[in-house]
């Protein structure tokens, strides 16, 4: 659908133009849709299978339904010097020393300059009704697919159908307490 595209578009304009600590911009973004996204959601699938961590294959299925889903990402942040303490060290930390999921750690008002971005890219989509999710699973798969060069990223699938395919999302079984 090409209205997700522009949508699309202008949430990355949301999310590079909002605020960042001391001015300084580590935020990438990227849209996948086509055959991308199959990937995308067929990787979030089998990376669930592969490691047996859960609702992959339900944020997988839920991305295959999307039209487009937009990355946000960290790429290269580094630390703001405050010796604030929010990351927990005293001092502060040398980043991205760790590489699993995702690279780390971070600078605490780095991850909140993400989630900035992120606030506002989903803001826009809201503005025009378009339906959306943050997701940290993701983000991990576009990471490990090389969809997004970025160190720690979440992605936003994008759907504009008569029902939101991200919120009510099929609930597992739950066996009834019988009534006292």
């Amino acid at each position: 659908m090409p209205a997700l595209r522009v949508v699309a578009e202008l949430m990355e304009v949301a999310a590079v133009t909002a605020p960042k600590a001391a001015g300084r911009d580590f935020i990438v973004v990227r849209t996948v849709e086509g055959e991308e996204l199959r990937s995308l959601g067929q990787g979030m699938i089998e990376y669930g299978r592969r490691t047996g961590k859960p609702n992959f294959d339900r944020d997988g299925q839920n991305v295959l339904d999307s039209g487009a889903v937009v990355l946000i990402g960290l790429k290269d942040a580094d630390v703001v010097d405050l010796n604030c303490g929010a990351c927990g060290a005293e001092a502060c930390i040398v980043p991205n020393t760790y590489d699993g999921e995702f690279k780390g750690p971070n600078c605490a008002l780095r991850h909140l300059d993400l989630g900035i971005a992120l606030g506002s890219a989903v803001k826009t989509a809201q503005m025009l009704n378009v339906d959306n999710r943050i997701m940290y699973r993701a983000g991990v798969t576009a990471r490990e697919l090389g969809l997004i060069d970025a160190d720690f990223v979440m992605g936003i699938p994008l759907a504009a159908t008569g029902k939101s395919p991200f919120f009510d999302r099929p609930a597992k079984a739950v066996a009834a307490t019988p009534a006292k």
